[in-house]
């Protein structure tokens, strides 16, 4: 059931969280769903920007009025939401029995809130400064209707995350070396990566006569192509695709000699389709 006005303890928690969520207007102008995300790299994202990842069990819902809700995408609605926690994924469950948050959600075809009492959901969230059961959700959007499959891959995602040889953040290209061999038709491409803990992170494309090339990334001091190219919905992968540019930046390219430039250049994009989009759908 949703109800149309506030009470007690939900007047206070609202009053004091609206001024928050109007004054970021990301949250304010992103668009409202309670579809899940398939996208990799909008889950890592999500999984990496959340304090807090709870599998809740809503119990009452009070739809905002509009007049209250601050900019809300065409087509939803703001709630107020009480759940309780059944499940953390990351960070600490708060210790009150009661979750309370603002969320976005899409009207149905109509104008009406969504049935969402006695649902399953999972939320993206920070804890406010209020303390408590009480949350902020780090967008408008991050409460989703509970599902197996995408708890499965979250949790896939944090354990790639917190794993000991996890992939560094790329924050750009350092420098871009083609190197002829001594056979004609052999040669190799070093392309240099920053990362923002300063951890190694090398893509070596190789050349080797009557073969494609070949290109690997390496995330150790160990500058080779073993490793191979990462598999798409990955981490390595993510780091990758997401970080990259679309072209290798002139001032990265260090040949010595005009073709050697040029072949710079070309292994760059050769990585660059590999990868294919970064695919995040959200901003």
């Amino acid at each position: 059931m949703v109800f149309q006005s506030f009470s007690g303890r939900r007047v206070a928690f609202f009053s004091a969280f609206f001024a928050v969520l109007t004054s970021q207007s990301a949250f304010a102008q992103a668009p409202a769903t309670q579809n899940v995300v398939q996208a990799y790299a909008d889950l890592v994202d999500l999984a990496e920007s959340s304090p807090l990842i709870l599998r809740a069990q809503v119990r009452d819902v009070i739809r905002v009025e509009p007049a209250r809700s601050g900019n809300v995408a065409p087509g939803a609605a703001r709630i107020y939401v009480e759940a309780h926690g059944d499940a953390t994924l990351a960070g600490q469950m708060p210790v009150a029995p009661t979750l309370r948050y603002l969320a976005d959600v899409r009207l149905d075809a109509r104008g009406k809130v969504p049935q969402l009492k006695k649902q399953e959901v999972l939320i993206f969230a920070r804890p406010s400064a209020a303390g408590g059961g009480e949350l902020q959700l780090v967008g408008p959007d991050t409460q989703w209707i509970w599902d197996a499959v995408t708890e499965q891959r979250i949790r896939d995602i944090l354990a790639e995350i917190a794993a000991p040889t996890a992939p560094p953040h790329i924050t750009g290209i350092s420098m871009a070396l083609y190197q002829p061999g001594t056979l004609a038709g052999e040669g190799e491409t070093q392309i240099f990566l920053g990362t923002r803990s300063g951890a190694p992170a090398s893509i070596i494309v190789e050349h080797k006569a009557g073969q494609s090339a070949r290109w690997g990334v390496s995330f150790t001091e160990v500058v080779n192509a073993a490793g191979g190219a990462p598999a798409h919905d990955t981490l390595a992968w993510y780091r990758l695709a997401c970080a990259l540019p679309d072209m290798l930046p002139a001032a990265a390219d260090v040949g010595e000699t005009q073709d050697a430039k040029d072949q710079a250049v070309a292994d760059y994009l050769l990585v660059r389709r590999d990868l294919g989009p970064c695919g995040r759908t959200r901003h």
